[in-house]
Parts: C-alpha cells; sequence; structure tokens
C-alpha cells in the first residue's frame, strides 16, 4: 500500500486524535494476543504460592494472583481469547444476519416470516439470550461465540434489512431488474457492495459487545475454562480478594473497559467518514 492509501485508510482516525487513540489501543490488543509468548515476563500458568497475593512492584507488574501467577502475563496471554471471541462473534453475526436482512427484504414473504422470528429474538435482553443458549448448549469457547453472536444477529439483520429496503428502491436497482437481472446478480453487483461500509461500522459495535458478553459469562462460569486466562476468568478468580488484593479486578477490568471503549470510538470514527450525512455534520471532506 502506498503512501496515498495509508493516508485515506487513516484519514477517519487522523482528523479525531481520541480515534487515533482507540485504535492504537486495538493494535496494541491485537500484537499481545499475536505475540504473547514473547512479550508475557513470565508462565501465565506458573503456580509460585510463596508469592501469592503480592501487590504490583518492579518484578510483577501486576502483581499476583491466590495461586501465585503472574498478573500481567496472564492478561497479555488473555487477549489472546478477546480477539478469537471477538472475531468469532462478529463472523457468526455477519454470516447469519446478513443473509437474514438481504432476503427479508428481497422476498417480502419470506421477509414477513423472518422479521417476526428476529423481533422474538430482540425482545429478550442480549444477556438473557446469551445465558439461555449457553444453558442449552454447554458452557464452552464455540459455544460462547454461538451465543452471543446470536444474541447480536437480531441488530445486524435488522440494519440490513432496513438499507436493502432503501437500496431496492434505488433507480440503478430498478434498471438493472426491467433488463432481466436476476436476484443473485442484484444481490452480488448492487446489494452486497453498497453494504460493506454500513457492516464495518456494525463489525466495531458488535466486536465491542462481544468483549462485555464474553466477560460476563466467563464470570459467571458459563464460558471459557477456568484453567484458559481470559479477562472474564481473572475476575471471577479474584472477587473474593476484592478488598485485599483490589489489583486483581482492577486491571483486568481495566482491559475489558479499554478495548470496549476503544472499539466504540473506532466505529463512531468509521460511521462518521462513511455516512455522508455525519460527514456534512463534522464538517469532513469526502
Amino acid at each position: 500500500m502506498n503512501g496515498r492509501g495509508t493516508a485515506l485508510l487513516l484519514a477517519p482516525f487522523t482528523a479525531r486524535p481520541i480515534a487515533m487513540i482507540g485504535l492504537s489501543v486495538l493494535l496494541a490488543m491485537v500484537v499481545a494476543a499475536l505475540f504473547a509468548p514473547l512479550l508475557a515476563p513470565y508462565d501465565p500458568y506458573a503456580l509460585d504460592p510463596a508469592i501469592r497475593l503480592t501487590p504490583p512492584n518492579a518484578l510483577h507488574w501486576f502483581g499476583t494472583d491466590q495461586y501465585g501467577r503472574d498478573t500481567l502475563s496472564r492478561a497479555i496471554y488473555s487477549a489472546r481469547m478477546a480477539l478469537l471471541i471477538g472475531a468469532g462473534v462478529v463472523s457468526f453475526a455477519m454470516a447469519t444476519g446478513v443473509p437474514i436482512g438481504v432476503l427479508s427484504a428481497l422476498f417480502p414473504r419470506l421477509g414477513h416470516v423472518l422479521m417476526r422470528a428476529v423481533d422474538v429474538l430482540m425482545a429478550f435482553p442480549s444477556l438473557l439470550l446469551a445465558l439461555g443458549l449457553i444453558v442449552i448448549l454447554g458452557p464452552s469457547v464455540a459455544n460462547s461465540i454461538i451465543a452471543i453472536g446470536a444474541a447480536y444477529l437480531t441488530t445486524t439483520s435488522r440494519i440490513i434489512y432496513g438499507l436493502t429496503l432503501r437500496l431496492r428502491a434505488e433507480t440503478y436497482v430498478e434498471a438493472a431488474r426491467s433488463m432481466g437481472a436476476r436476484t443473485p446478480w442484484l444481490i452480488t453487483r448492487h446489494i452486497l457492495p453498497n453494504l460493506v461500509s454500513p457492516l464495518l461500522v456494525q463489525a466495531s459495535f458488535v466486536f465491542a459487545f462481544a468483549q462485555l458478553g464474553a466477560a460476563s459469562l466467563d464470570f459467571l462460569g458459563l464460558g471459557a475454562s477456568p484453567d484458559i486466562p481470559s479477562w472474564g476468568n481473572m475476575l471471577a478468580e479474584s472477587r473474593t480478594f476484592i478488598t485485599r488484593a483490589p489489583w486483581l479486578l482492577f486491571f483486568p477490568g481495566m482491559m475489558i473497559v479499554l478495548t470496549a471503549f476503544s472499539l466504540n470510538l473506532v466505529g463512531d470514527a468509521l460511521r462518521d467518514r462513511l455516512d455522508p450525512r455525519f460527514r456534512e455534520m463534522f464538517g469532513g471532506e469526502g
């Protein structure tokens, strides 16, 4: 990618310093997830009862937990689970929500059935729906992705449904249809290409909410196995020591908040850049 392409890619963030900070935090999380064995100062599974519940110091920047494990190393390795859950939930929500929304808009009879089913799912709070599915499917990382993804495919399908209805009424789509274009051709040539921008924005918000949902399930013991480092598991294990060792809750909680907040900043920047109405509102250039 040349310099101009990089500048265009970073344009939504360079115009907003706070959005650039959010992007930097996300890149740091990705780097931590990919290079955890190189960045973690200690083995996240190594037990050392002699230094259990040690406060943050020069050797253990985030302190140690009740088993003497280094909290910083476990927080770094937990970024892997956060990235896996986020990417999995976004993929599941997009792979299911986009077809439901597009087909519902293009085939009204089918859409009447699918949208009513989506309305039923939207009647349940996302966490309650995820909890119900986890109880049915059983606790595991894969089932957590499905459960959380099912909670957010509803909003994705609703957004895509509304956008597809608008695109279906566009002149160029009507012209292609009048010339004999079939529905699969319309979807691949006109509908999906115009949905890429809003899907990128939606993906950033789904990724953020997936972090909160995964942490909630882990905290309740219904997500990843307790032996797997994750920010939710770290919170669940340390709640007994909230007064004696508050750093055990502070650092993983800070990671969750920073990740979710940064994703929302990135999503806002993308939305303002890709949506002409917001672009004009903030005085951006096309």
